[in-house]
């Protein structure tokens, strides 16, 4: 247990959490979105499939990385669309559409995982890129400064994100469609349309995030590789209280954790590896549990919408 404390292998953890946080900061902040406005995705994890199938695929053909990162975000886009048509225009109970859209994306990128690769392939992604001066820092350097451009993408969106929802004029609709859609109606505000907006950007970011596994982090794409990510990605949500910053100590802690456990398989320590693979998850409940006390959920998440309603 001893080598677990030693430097290398503490920056070792550091440098593994951040990257590990990649996916769940992208798709948790554009579940943030939408649950601001009032709709709840229960999607997001067969979104990430069908991104990480489409960004793997078309940079494998295509041999270029961007391609594959706009497909896997126009891949969101569409899956973020049929969301908002069924939750948001036929007003179908939330909690089963999204779970209809995670089989849907399990299902199909399944079938197409094996109609058009046949096995498990990999390609060159995306590479580390050390930012001048800052990576050069001796220790933290390489571990905080020496990412591949997902992995600062992802934290450059949480300051993103929490300037849009709290600085600007379409925040403010998004946070008054999602406590009071009635007032924010009569107030002029198209509550359909600003639902259609974040859920629509919640399905993109969270393309982005399978993305990041299958040509950034893993370089890979195989059959349910998301392993529940996304259903982890609308925990944080409600860890982070709805808000950005929140969600990025959320993120932060569960992969800390995460790359803890790997980091005891590695090394050999005498630790079950069950139990090992279990511990992000027993915290990330833990976590939620004493989160729910302060958290304050949106007033009308899960509820639909019709103009002309008392």
């Amino acid at each position: 247990m001893a080598e677990l404390f030693t430097l290398p292998v503490l920056l070792g953890i550091l440098y593994s959490g951040i990257r590990l946080a990649t996916p769940y900061l992208y798709a948790a902040i554009g579940e943030t979105f939408a649950q601001r406005s009032g709709v709840l995705n229960l999607g997001v994890d067969g979104i990430m499939l069908m991104g990480a199938y489409s960004g793997f695929y078309v940079a494998m053909k295509s041999g270029n990385l961007w391609l594959g990162l706009l497909a896997a975000a126009g891949t969101g886009i569409l899956m973020g669309l049929m969301m908002s048509v069924v939750s948001v225009t036929l007003q179908a109970q939330q909690g089963i559409s999204g779970i209809g859209l995670q089989l849907f994306g399990l299902g199909l990128s399944t079938l197409l995982f094996k109609t058009t690769l046949g096995g498990v392939k990999s390609i060159s992604g995306f590479s580390p890129v050390k930012i001048p001066l800052l990576g050069d820092i001796p220790g933290l350097g390489d571990v905080l400064f020496n990412h591949n451009v997902l992995v600062y993408g992802a934290f450059l969106l949480v300051p993103l994100a929490n300037w849009v929802l709290n600085r600007t004029t379409f925040g403010l609709k998004v946070r008054a469609v999602g406590q009071n859609p009635k007032a924010a109606d009569t107030l002029g505000v198209n509550v359909t349309l600003i639902r259609y907006i974040t859920v629509t950007l919640g399905g993109m970011l969270a393309g982005i995030a399978g993305a990041s596994l299958s040509i950034a982090l893993i370089n890979l794409f195989q059959e349910n590789m998301t392993s529940g990510m996304g259903f982890i990605a609308v925990a944080l949500v409600y860890f982070g209280s709805w808000r950005p910053v929140g969600v990025m100590w959320g993120a932060l802690l569960f992969s800390f954790v995460n790359a803890l456990q790997l980091w005891i398989q590695v090394l050999g320590i005498p630790l079950p590896s069950d139990l090992a693979v279990m511990m992000p998850y027993i915290l990330t409940i833990l976590a939620l549990t004493f989160a729910a006390n302060r958290a304050q959920t949106p007033a009308a998440l899960t509820k639909p919408f019709e103009r002309g309603e008392n």
